[in-house]
């Protein structure tokens, strides 16, 4: 297993904001503490603009190195773009190893699935699972799917894959809840909504048909938008899984038999 990280990513921070250094700072100790599995360790180069700009317009990436900040939860930090460059760049080395066989994680910050192609939002700059699916179909993957179990909808990375030939976006998430999209499946994108408070065997009934459905489109690459925050007792959203809940999801995605 290889991680994908940078240390460099725990360098900026808001006080008393929720996506903090600990985010990634936590389970890399965790990870470099324990010894029951083998792991490698990369570091990201940043992603190439040219590849960025498939995802976002060139106001947007111009507008990230603006020293001011993108709305009330999405600060801008001395360097934020470069940070949200390593970032997508982790996606596409994550994508690299998976075509190669290799089983990998990218633990990085900033996240990426609400910022949209013209707007920074939710804690998130660049779109990192929605550039590095568009540099898969760039570069020969026929069905790409994207799958996201974070507790919010991806709004961002729906808005930058919809209605794209050969890639397809799968999202589980609470309803109500930030940022208020994703109540319906429309073109290549299909949600799947859980209510706040919704038991445990409940919420695996909506993972389950959301993975059958991801079946049936027969991708050839599986990219995972991982989010634990449906975990029971997050303060920003109100789900009660557990952790074999995740690795559940982490047992299913793995044996679809293609690149994830």
């Amino acid at each position: 297993m290889t991680i994908i990280t940078d240390e460099r990513c725990t360098a900026y921070h808001s006080p008393g904001h929720p996506e903090r250094p600990l985010r990634v700072s936590g389970p890399v100790k965790k990870l470099k503490a324990q010894t029951g599995l083998k792991l490698e360790w990369h570091k990201p180069e940043p992603a190439p603009k040219a590849r960025v700009l498939r995802a976002h317009s060139t106001n947007h990436f111009q507008r990230l190195a603006e020293p001011h900040d993108f709305d009330g939860d999405t600060a801008y930090h001395e360097g934020i773009r470069d940070h949200a460059l390593r970032s997508a760049g982790g996606a596409l080395k994550a994508v690299e190893l998976a075509r190669a066989g290799k089983p990998n994680f990218s633990l990085l910050r900033p996240p990426g699935h609400h910022a949209t192609k013209e707007r920074a939002m939710g804690f998130c700059y660049l779109g990192s699972v929605a550039i590095a699916a568009l540099e898969a179909k760039a570069t020969g993957s026929k069905k790409i799917a994207v799958f996201d179990f974070d507790v919010h909808h991806g709004n961002g990375t729906e808005d930058i894959l919809a209605k794209r030939d050969g890639v397809a976006f799968f999202s589980i998430h609470q309803h109500p809840a930030y940022p208020g999209t994703g109540t319906e499946s429309f073109d290549n994108c299909r949600n799947y909504t859980a209510r706040p408070g919704l038991p445990r065997e409940d919420y695996r009934k909506i993972a389950e048909r959301a993975v059958a459905d991801l079946k049936a489109y027969g991708p050839d690459l599986v990219i995972v938008s991982a989010g634990f925050d449906a975990y029971a007792g997050d303060p920003l959203c109100n789900q009660k899984l557990s952790a074999e809940d995740f690795r559940w999801f982490g047992k299913t995605l793995a044996g679809l038999g293609v690149p994830v």
